[in-house]
């Protein structure tokens, strides 16, 4: 039997996780917000309180401990700003973990402490234009010249980068093998700079202070010793990566279904109508129970996932259900919020449009709904492994 109840241990890390968000995020969310604004030293930050160093050895920067203690803390932090609920996965759960795993002893000493102590923006680039869901059909090229690797392509909707330092590159380094034909390679930003360009995306409907971006490879050198893993791997290895950073989302998701919640119960014992707060109307219980519902059963699926990683027991259909359940909970109750808070939540004055603007991401990144609902179904039938 699971056994949730937190040790005095993973209590502190929640404290300190919450403690932080209260000091060092929520006063700025508006300001971020209006702006447009990333805010880098929050990063620099949680790397000096090791918020960042979950899961990884000690002698590159890691702090010893999990991922039940990684997802307390990303919870309480995205509960502030669901923005910076991708610093983890961006830094750790993305590049730190996958060169841990794939990398040589060399590329793990190089950058993954830089990762953990927030001294790296990290990134990964899979998405293309024309290639989201379909990984197997990029076209990012990476051609083998000899002494060196010559990209050409665009990725698009990169969380971070357009101010990551060093990020993961996925590419095809063959052509018409699909799958088989893509390769990892570490890209150092702040050296493969020629031929590179990268445009912030101000269009998005929501996530407003987290920087998005299309990257554009055009003839950019990178070195023969940054290729990650094996030739020919790279589909393996971000399918093993993106079963890490959804978690990530899938927590993200949780926490802000979680926001909408407590603001919605906020709300109502604080709003009055016909000489009563509104809570008291059986309308507004309805709503705050089926918020209550989902949120908990997202919360529960979402530390299941992570205590099935930290016991090493296969966690794929863990990780698609924690998904599914949290992107589904958290557009509910952003939807619901705006109907608790009535005529306000159509303010900006209060949270509930960047609570909305916010959901709709989670139905996407990371896989969609559609993709997660496949992998669970896949599992359950038999007709695919539960890794």
């Amino acid at each position: 039997m699971l056994d949730f109840s937190l040790s005095e241990e993973q209590q502190m890390v929640q404290d300190m996780a919450k403690d932080f968000a209260e000091k060092e995020v929520a006063p700025y969310v508006d300001q971020d917000e209006e702006n447009h604004y990333y805010r880098r030293e929050i990063l620099t930050k949680m790397g000096e309180l090791g918020l960042l160093g979950w899961s990884l050895p000690e002698e590159y920067g890691g702090n010893g401990m999990g991922w039940m203690e990684a997802v307390l803390a990303q919870f309480e932090i995205a509960k502030a700003h669901t923005s910076w609920r991708l610093s983890i996965s961006g830094n750790n759960w993305g590049p730190a973990m996958t060169i841990n795993k794939f990398g040589t002893e060399e590329q793990k000493a190089k950058w993954i402490p830089g990762f953990l102590d927030g001294s790296l923006v990290g990134s990964f680039g899979i998405t293309e234009p024309n290639s989201g869901t379909d990984v197997a059909s990029m076209k990012t090229f990476a051609e083998d010249k000899g002494d060196h690797w010559l990209v050409n392509g665009t990725k698009m909707w990169i969380s971070g980068g357009h101010v990551c330092d060093v990020g993961l590159l996925y590419a095809v380094t063959e052509k018409g093998m699909g799958a088989k034909g893509i390769s990892a390679f570490v890209v150092d930003y702040n050296q493969s700079v020629e031929g590179m360009t990268r445009n912030p995306i101000h269009t998005k409907v929501g996530m407003w202070a987290a920087p998005t971006s299309e990257m554009v490879y055009e003839n950019v050198v990178v070195p023969k010793e940054n290729l990650l893993g094996e030739r020919g791997k790279g589909f393996q290895e971000c399918m093993w990566q993106l079963n890490n950073t959804r978690v990530g989302c899938a927590n993200g998701a949780a926490s802000l279904s979680a926001a909408c919640l407590e603001g919605s119960v906020a709300y109502a014992n604080e709003r009055t109508q016909f000489g009563k707060p509104i809570g008291k109307f059986q309308l507004i219980q309805e709503q705050i129970t089926n918020m209550k519902l989902e949120d908990e059963a997202a919360l529960w699926l979402v530390r299941r996932a992570a205590w099935l990683k930290d016991q090493g027991l296969p966690n794929q259909q863990a990780v698609s259900m924690a998904k599914l359940s949290s992107a589904h909970a958290a557009v509910n109750a952003a939807n619901t919020a705006m109907k608790v808070y009535g005529s306000y939540g159509y303010s900006t004055e209060y949270p509930c449009g960047r609570w909305l603007r916010d959901c709709k991401q989670f139905e996407t990144l990371e896989g969609t709904s559609n993709i997660h609902t496949t992998i669970v179904a896949n599992i359950e039938l038999g007709y695919a492994p539960n890794r």
